[in-house]
């Protein structure tokens, strides 16, 4: 099969389209032919060497999340039938014709969605739910401060906030203010120009916000805990801005009654990414129905063989949601 390669860790231009074996299919996979994957920021780490080694976790091939058709399937597979169209999160081997996923890490894509849209929920719209409503237990009537949202697992965090009834306070730059308004955001902060810290407490009267959802790290840190209202929780997701070191005062934390979590798909136990799947599957899976309820966001597709071209656009940090990966026969020339 047609897969990417990643020669040596470095720039974009280390992915190249090679000819590599089939997937071996284990007792619990499905065989997948991947009609389309997400590309991840997770992506551009396992390129560069971030990891530091060349296999993610279940395969040398780079990529993480998959949509397509089930050819076949494992002999411990219940839920599933050959023909099924599914998508889901992989251990690695995303960016190929054929990829081999855990059933329990596969949901069935609902009736109305193509292979494309599909591939742009798994994995941010499952983290987001993780971080915000399972760890930080946003409910109706809540507020939540939601940082790059116009990212992928940013852009589904304001979409299932909004969905869920809160007031949603969302950062990004200007030219995406609007398009981050549009998928629910109450109030969209430039972060470039405006201090997001004066904004949440000039508009919360002092108060603060419920939740704070971050990607940025080190730089945001101080600002997110004076943004916190009293019993906050701080939910950090990625280290956009890099690690580093944080400080805070622990009176803070004491007598502001204030929670700091972090959460990563990547170092979770198998059982624990099955509960992730599950417990987005029972909540949401059904509102992708077409009727404007929760809404894949798709930035640009590139061909199997753009790989290189798909993983610069990201860098470049320029899209609004996600960048997909296509597989159709003429896209792996």
């Amino acid at each position: 099969m047609k897969a990417i390669n990643i020669r040596e860790f470095g720039a974009a231009d280390v992915l190249e389209l090679a000819d590599v074996p089939n997937p071996e299919v284990r007792p619990t996979d499905l065989l997948v032919r991947v009609y389309a994957a997400g590309v991840n920021r997770a992506d551009l780490t396992h390129r560069t060497g971030g990891y530091g080694n060349p296999n993610f976790g279940d395969s040398l091939i780079i990529g993480l999340e998959i949509a397509g058709e089930v050819i076949a399937k494992g002999d411990l597979v219940s839920g599933f039938e050959v023909g099924d169209r599914v998508m889901g999160v992989v251990g690695g081997g995303a960016y190929a014709e054929l990829a081999r996923i855990d059933y329990r890490m596969a949901m069935l894509i609902p009736a109305q969605l193509d292979y494309v849209h599909a591939a742009a929920i798994p994995e941010v719209f499952v983290t987001a739910h993780e971080a915000m409503m399972h760890l930080a237990r946003l409910k109706s009537g809540d507020s939540v401060l939601i940082h790059a949202a116009a990212g992928g697992v940013g852009s589904a965090a304001v979409q299932l906030a909004y969905a869920t009834g809160a007031t949603v306070y969302a950062t990004t730059e200007g030219r995406k203010l609007a398009r981050v308004e549009h998928l629910g955001a109450d109030v969209a902060i430039d972060y470039k120009t405006q201090d997001f810290a004066k904004v949440i407490a000039d508009k919360t009267n002092g108060r603060g916000v419920d939740i704070v959802i971050d990607f940025v790290g080190e730089l945001y840190f101080a600002r997110n805990i004076a943004s916190l209202a009293h019993g906050g929780r701080l939910v950090q997701v990625g280290i956009l801005g890099g690690g580093g070191r944080v400080s805070v005062e622990l009176e803070h934390i004491l007598y502001r009654h204030l929670q700091i979590m972090g959460t990563v798909m990547k170092s979770r136990t198998q059982p624990e990414k099955h509960d992730m799947i599950k417990r987005f599957r029972e909540h949401w899976l059904d509102r992708f129905d077409g009727a404007g309820s929760l809404e894949p966001v798709v930035d640009s597709t590139f061909p199997l063989s753009r790989a290189a071209d798909a993983h610069r656009r990201m860098e470049s940090s320029e899209n609004v949601g996600k960048i997909i990966l296509t597989m159709q026969p003429a896209d792996l020339v």
